[in-house]
């Protein structure tokens, strides 16, 4: 990571404290400007890091809008699997990563293309349906593979497998694999298995005309983007750069499965 000159600060939301003076003043002290991001907006080009207080949406957010550095996430969320440390140790964090003292996790990242739009994903893109079964067509690298009955498909990360992707039963992935997973959602097949995907795949997911109903929605990474008719489709591939997170200890990982997840 290049020297800090300019840190952009990402608050999860309005309504909570948080110790926005505290903070200016370390980085201050080190003759490092801060400037206070809105999360609807990419914010300045020139950032060195984004420091994002929230939970794991706000961290999501954070990798979204700033993907051109790295982020330290810091939880004052419930779960905060993704962030570096609690909101207690916040001086003590942000102490260790002036010095020096922390890795960054490179991760990476998914474009979703759909009818009108594209969008970038950290943890997974789904197709999931309210009612009626769905019936998705699934083709990687333009070939048909099979075509998954159920409540929806999804495609993670490894990112994403700690999310989402847990609740369908699918494996856990360590975030320095480079991989994709795809699986169905409450699949009408018992001998389904997730499928794991070369990072370089190109992933399509196809409506088929089986489909009753209009109720199927494109989700990317836990927000509703729009619903999809039958045989309208959605492109998947890796994107051109990864999502950078920060650390204080190559063991991250594994703490943070035992810690927030009780694994």
């Amino acid at each position: 990571m290049r020297e800090l000159r300019k840190v952009g600060l990402l608050l999860r939301d309005e309504e909570q404290v948080y110790p926005l003076d505290g903070m200016r003043a370390i980085f201050a002290e080190r003759g490092i400007a801060t400037v206070l991001l809105d999360p609807e907006d990419e914010g300045p080009a020139d950032l060195d890091l984004v420091v994002a207080m929230g939970g794991d949406g706000t961290v999501l957010r954070a990798l979204d809008l700033f993907h051109r550095c790295p982020v330290l996430a810091i939880n004052f969320g419930t779960v905060g699997f993704l962030t570096a440390g609690d909101s207690k140790d916040l001086e003590q964090i942000v102490g260790r990563v002036m010095e020096g003292e922390f890795i960054v996790s490179e991760r990476l990242v998914l474009n979703c293309n759909y009818p009108d739009g594209s969008l970038r994903a950290i943890n997974e893109v789904s197709l999931r349906t309210i009612s009626h079964l769905s019936y998705i067509d699934v083709f990687v690298n333009d070939t048909k593979i099979r075509t998954i009955v159920g409540d929806g498909v999804v495609v993670g990360t490894p990112t994403g497998s700690t999310a989402f992707m847990l609740s369908t039963g699918a494996p856990i992935v360590m975030p320095d694999v480079r991989c994709m997973v795809l699986d169905g959602i409450n699949e009408y097949n018992f001998s389904s298995r997730a499928l794991i995907l070369t990072p370089d795949s190109r992933v399509r997911l196809h409506v088929s005309p089986e489909t009753r109903g209009r109720d199927i929605w494109l989700i990317v990474d836990g927000r509703q983007v729009r619903r999809l008719e039958p045989e309208q489709e959605i492109h998947i591939e890796q994107a051109p750069f990864t999502a950078k997170l920060i650390y204080l200890e190559q063991n991250f990982f594994f703490r943070n499965l035992s810690s927030k997840l009780s694994w």
